[in-house]
């Protein structure tokens, strides 16, 4: 009986398949911007490590500002008429991501080799958080679409999975965009001229950049056409606004979470820890491998792009596996073998320095990078369960968890840089080594130990409830309620 219920509430592949694509535009910025950003900004525009640091900080802080706002607007507006809510914000997003990202990798309108570091801060600030409002915005909408397409938990993670083998796709476009354009750089330069980055590379990027939107645009449409929000009447919005239930008789009933009631949960927390392990494990690993390709193993800057293809590679070819080892594993183990991964990556990036050793630890990190994001997104899913009219607060929360650690955490780098000038000098290289090794490998510690806790204290939801609202009788029947408990 379950299998045939499981089978009619199958979502088409085609509404698949364009859901997945939705965020395409989003992972092929935040390719460029998490791998590309820093080694942009410091070694072909020549801004200093600690003023490249502060404008990676401030999209961070204003994507992680925007995030939660996002969410809690998102759950609680209807949308532009029949379109959707979520789907409203999503055009929203797409859009502001359209048209101020191509600033962010061209150099200053006018600007010239005399014009302070302070002048090009304030020029990129406002294109920045321009980009992370859309980015929010998309992210957001996106993520909160997921419980509203489907209630059955297997195909959530299959969504997840899917969406994942596409964030996967566009970081393998971004990374073979870029390597085929360093290649076509090579052919048509002069053979005697450094090969090095500098500014020379500069067209190189604002081309990167072009394509990345180009892309980007066609995949948007794609989503919008394909996928179908289903809109509720102003009657059911207004009544998924009411948090909890006042009627005794109805006390057997499951109340609706409000956006306020989630901060009282502390599975809420403890997920939002994992999320952010999660992120801060791969955003810094792929924010700072350029550096440590270019400065700790000096290979030539077309490996900028190889490396990270390899990465994704693997993660993509691993996002395959996460719906069956899920469904085999549960959550907790599948969680534990990808770190599992990340450790031993850490482990050979601190012993192995040597050219060829970097493709084994970029398979590692791909597969291990992979299998921990799809499975804390699927953790937060399964938290949400079938609260969907809060959703969006609920990953926005997530998200800004993320956000500010992952501008914090490159922020606290870079002002430990060996380095305050423009140049690096021969202390970079130990540096990056360290960032890629530790960095990594503690985060990925921490990670392990918050897991562990879920032996102790199971993530789960113990519904929050307000004594003025509801009879004794139900307050009762609300404290041995416990729902969505994660396996």
């Amino acid at each position: 009986m379950n299998a045939m219920a499981d089978e009619e509430l199958a979502l088409p592949l085609c509404t698949r398949l364009s859901y997945s694509v939705g965020h395409f535009l989003n992972d092929l910025c935040a390719s460029m911007w998490f791998t590309y950003l820093l080694v942009y900004y410091h070694t072909v525009l020549a801004i200093n490590n600690y003023n490249a640091g502060i404008l990676l900080l401030v999209g961070q802080i204003a994507d992680g500002i925007c995030t939660p706002l996002i969410g809690y607007e998102s759950d609680r507006t209807p949308g532009c008429g029949k379109y959707g809510k979520r789907k409203t914000w999503h055009l929203i997003g797409s859009t502001s991501v359209l048209l101020s990202f191509p600033f962010i990798f061209n150099p200053p309108v006018g600007s010239s080799e005399n014009v302070p570091q302070w002048v090009e801060l304030i020029y990129f600030v406002p294109f920045i958080v321009v980009f992370q409002f859309g980015w929010a915005a998309t992210q957001i909408s996106h993520l909160s679409l997921i419980p509203e397409l489907t209630l059955n938990d297997h195909e959530r993670v299959e969504l997840t999975a899917f969406r994942n083998a596409f964030t996967v796709v566009a970081n393998i476009a971004v990374f073979g965009i870029a390597w085929l354009l360093f290649h076509f750089q090579a052919a048509h330069s002069d053979p005697d001229v450094d090969n090095s980055l500098g500014k020379q590379d500069i067209p190189l990027f604002r081309t990167l950049a072009l394509i990345v939107i180009g892309i980007g645009f066609v995949s948007s449409v794609m989503f919008h056409i394909g996928t179908r929000e289903n809109v509720k009447s102003e009657e059911e919005h207004v009544a998924e606004q009411t948090p909890l239930i006042n009627d005794p008789s109805k006390s057997h009933s499951q109340p609706l979470l409000q956006w306020k009631h989630w901060l009282k949960e502390a599975s809420f927390y403890h997920v939002a820890l994992l999320y952010m392990c999660t992120r801060l494990i791969i955003n810094l690993s792929q924010t700072y491998i350029a550096m440590y390709v270019t400065y700790t193993l000096k290979l030539p800057k077309n490996y900028i792009a190889m490396i990270p293809l390899v990465i994704y590679i693997s993660g993509f070819l691993s996002s395959f596996l996460m719906k069956p080892v899920n469904k085999w594993f549960g959550r907790n183990m599948t969680y534990f073998f990808g770190l599992a991964l990340i450790l031993v990556f850490a482990y050979w990036v601190w012993f192995f320095q040597l050219e060829k050793s970097i493709f084994g630890a970029a398979v590692l990190l791909g597969a291990g990078s992979t299998t921990i994001l799809v499975t804390s997104l699927a953790m937060t899913t399964d938290l949400i369960g079938k609260n969907t009219q809060s959703g969006a607060f609920v990953y926005g929360s997530m998200s800004f968890t993320d956000k500010v650690a992952n501008g914090l955490g490159v922020i606290i780098i870079q002002s430990l840089h060996p380095c305050k000038t423009e140049s690096c000098c021969a202390q970079c290289g130990p540096f990056y080594h360290l960032v890629m090794s530790l960095v990594t490998g503690g985060i990925a510690c921490v990670a392990l130990i918050s897991l562990a806790a879920t032996r102790i204290w199971p993530i789960k939801i113990r519904r929050c409830h307000d004594p003025g609202l509801m009879g004794s009788s139900a307050t009762k029947s609300m404290e041995s309620s416990d729902y969505g408990a994660i396996n």
